[in-house]
């Protein structure tokens, strides 16, 4: 049986919890996040196999990381890996469409196959589901909220979301903090939900 561990982490974009499978990650969820699994599925609080993934996390937050080099693990059906592994290909600041997506993974006419798989992305940010777009341009749907595919867009795009003239993110998207923000590293914390 996996053993399996979480902690929590702020961000810039609110509380994201990060889950352990056997040591690696398996899970970057934010709160109030669609398809979140049960708390029990995350395993006991344990910080201790998140170092790489927090620090690059901050790399990525403090603008010094565009991709991502963890090992993860990743468990769901042959055309959900397919679609995480395509997603995995968009780069940094870019954006494509499900029905691209669709295409460049050798499915054409699946673009609808490919949103419900992208929706079920088990590791967001990571796997960067967000920078998958409606073929009209629009942000269509986000499993953290549309408010946060568009702000890690335009963090991406290189606007200036984080300056301190503006109430830090969590609150600009309605969704509650857990403490105070650090931007060059994580603080780690507990939301509500989980125990």
């Amino acid at each position: 049986m996996p053993h399996r561990v979480h902690t929590v982490v702020d961000s810039p974009v609110g509380p994201l919890t990060l889950v352990a499978t056997d040591g690696v990650l398996s899970g970057l969820y934010m709160d109030r996040q669609r398809h979140l699994p049960a708390a029990e599925a995350f395993g006991e609080p344990n910080p201790t196999p998140f170092a790489a993934p927090r620090d690059q996390l901050t790399e990525y937050f403090d603008g010094r990381r565009t991709e991502f080099d963890l090992p993860l693990a990743v468990a769901g059906t042959q055309f959900q890996l397919t679609v995480w592994a395509g997603l995995r290909e968009i780069g940094y600041g870019e954006t494509m469409s499900y029905a691209e997506l669709a295409d460049r993974i050798g499915r054409p006419g699946a673009s609808r196959a490919v949103g419900l798989a992208n929706g079920k992305n088990p590791i967001g940010i990571i796997i960067p589901c967000h920078r998958v777009i409606g073929s009209s341009g629009s942000l269509t749907g986000y499993g953290g909220g549309v408010a946060r595919k568009q702000h890690l867009l335009d963090f991406e795009r290189g606007a200036d979301m984080f300056t301190t003239t503006r109430p830090p993110l969590g609150y600009d998207i309605g969704l509650p903090r857990t403490g105070p923000m650090e931007f060059g590293a994580f603080a780690e914390s507990t939301p509500p939900n989980i125990a």
